[in-house]
């Protein structure tokens, strides 16, 4: 297989610039840079650069993260698909981001683009892409929700009308809390080890759809956080917020695989843990009242649906 890292780093690279400052110009600060180096010789070599805004207008903790290392061993977060590269070298960059805004009614999100290339001895590389994004309301509104899975339908339909509904079913399962019996929030869409034979394309292609992935994040995103940015909010809401973020917290630390992969890896702590939310708080067995908007959340949003299809109900929201 014909691989090109440079192309996808020089990508990558591109994608976090156009990105942060996107996400600058809506909360009107800048974002902190933090570039990082790993010297060669150790359990991983390469570098990487911190993008985060802590309190800021609109955004109050965020992270845009790049990174490219390669090291000795995958770690098992990398090989439970594949068990036959197990102890083979690797090399893996990517952009992977979350933003938790201020105010309650913007939903948290988070986004991933990454390629790995498994290195086996006297073997070709074996070279794979994942990725995606996913959506977290703390307040439902249906055409946030229907606006952001048609975004993702979109990126992916040159590709195959096969893959959004593949890969929405996939985020639907993937970003789902086992112990609490209940969704993350209402999903997006998930890859992982996507890869293309030579007759269907190969390397190319594969590359190409994640760039369409990629590059579909900000229409996805932004003009929520516009919609939703000047509502006026309580402290009701902050707590409900505060309350779900704890979920966040959860599936981050004990379920995710680019979570596990950085700290298997020998990882940058805080790079990987950009993603935890600033204020979390968690309370024992409590649960919304009935006929709020809190239980509306987990009646009416927090399950699968088929968002970029169905037709909204209340189109003021």
């Amino acid at each position: 297989m014909t691989i090109n890292t440079l192309r996808v780093r020089e990508y990558l690279l591109d994608l976090q610039s156009r990105i942060v400052a996107a996400l600058q110009q809506a909360d009107g600060n800048e974002f902190l840079s933090d570039g990082w180096t790993r010297e060669p010789g150790g359990r991983l070599e390469g570098d990487g650069l911190s993008r985060l805004i802590e309190g800021g207008s609109v955004f109050e903790r965020g992270g845009v993260n790049f990174s490219h290392v390669r090291g000795r061993v995958l770690p098992p977060s990398a090989t439970q698909h594949r068990p036959e590269l197990a102890g083979a070298p690797f090399e893996a960059m990517g952009v992977s981001l979350v933003i938790h805004p201020h105010n309650p009614f913007v939903p948290t999100v988070h986004m991933n683009v990454r390629m790995f290339a498994a290195l086996p001895a006297g073997a070709e590389p074996v070279v794979w892409f994942g990725g995606g994004m996913d959506l977290t309301p703390f307040y439902g509104f249906e055409r946030d929700a229907q606006h952001f899975h048609r975004v993702c339908e979109s990126a992916l339909k040159p590709h195959g009308e096969a893959l959004y509904p593949r890969f929405k079913t996939w985020c639907d399962e993937y970003f789902f809390l086992k112990h609490r019996n209940e969704p993350r929030g209402i999903g997006g869409i998930f890859f992982d080890d996507f890869s293309l034979p030579e007759e269907a394309g190969g390397f190319d292609a594969a590359f190409a759809m994640l760039r369409d992935v990629g590059d579909a994040f900000v229409p996805a995103y932004l003009p929520i956080v516009e919609r939703r940015q000047g509502l006026a909010y309580t402290e009701r809401e902050r707590d409900f917020q505060a309350y779900r973020r704890g979920r966040y917290v959860e599936f981050n630390l004990v379920f995710d695989r680019g979570t596990l992969f950085g700290l298997q890896s020998g990882g940058r702590t805080e790079s990987i843990l950009m993603s935890m939310p600033p204020i979390v708080k968690w309370r024992y067995q409590w649960e919304p009242e009935a006929g709020t908007q809190e239980a509306k959340l987990y009646s009416d949003f927090l399950r699968p649906r088929d968002w970029a299809h169905e037709p909204a109900t209340h189109l003021w929201l």
